[in-house]
């Protein structure tokens, strides 16, 4: 099978750090090496799945059609979740492959684009209706922009820190009542505390491993 092989990531963080392209690229080159595939070529895009007018995919599918080779996509939802447009290409007779279920049919890639899309225009309604819920409750939405504090980087700085001690704080009043319960079974130590912590599968707030340090600075944020 002779194959042109197409890649997408979403954002310009996945694509620089290289996350979501190197299990594409693991996925399609296991497939490659299972069929014994001859690449022709490969295209990498950064373009969100919500648009169809990608022009590396338009190269990736032309270069596929000049050569009478197969799209090869690591999943479905890399090439589109536009049940219009996969239907389309089925319809031009495009060649093309999910490596992560390369048995399916025409029909069976039709169904699962319609999931996909049904997923994305969920997630997107109930996005709407928490936002707009959340300015109905008066809540200033959006992030912090730079300016948002004129000259005065201190200001962000003490919010970041106000915001860090807020959560330490909830996450202290969570553990303390398991602390509490360890001390009156007998265990007064930091360490023999840190050792029944980890013993019963509770996380620090990083999600590591507990030592005496760090069920000292909980009691002390508790405290």
């Amino acid at each position: 099978m002779r194959t042109i092989n197409y890649y997408r990531v979403s954002t310009a963080k996945q694509g620089k750090s290289g996350l979501g392209l190197e299990a594409q690229r693991a996925a399609i080159e296991a497939f490659c090496a299972s069929r014994g595939c001859e690449p022709l070529g490969e295209y990498t895009e950064q373009e969100s799945g919500k648009r169809d007018g990608r022009p590396e995919l338009a190269k990736a599918l032309h270069h596929a059609k000049v050569t009478g080779a197969t799209l090869v996509i690591a999943k479905l939802d890399r090439l589109s979740r536009n049940v219009a447009f996969l239907a389309a290409l089925q319809e031009a007779g495009t060649r093309f492959v999910a490596a992560d279920m390369p048995e399916a049919n025409q029909l069976t890639l039709h169904i699962m684009a319609a999931m996909a899309q049904h997923e994305r225009e969920a997630i997107s309604d109930r996005t709407k209706k928490a936002l707009a819920a959340a300015k109905a409750r008066g809540t200033k939405l959006g992030g912090l922009r730079a300016g948002a504090f004129g000259n005065k980087p201190e200001a962000g700085r003490k919010l970041a820190a106000v915001a860090i001690k807020a959560k330490s704080k909830a996450f202290a009043a969570d553990v303390m009542p398991v602390i509490e319960a360890i001390r009156a079974e007998g265990h007064s130590s930091l360490r023999a505390i840190a050792a029944e912590l980890n013993s019963r599968g509770i996380m620090t707030a990083r999600g590591g491993k507990w030592g005496p340090q760090a069920v000292s600075d909980v009691i002390r944020v508790a405290g």
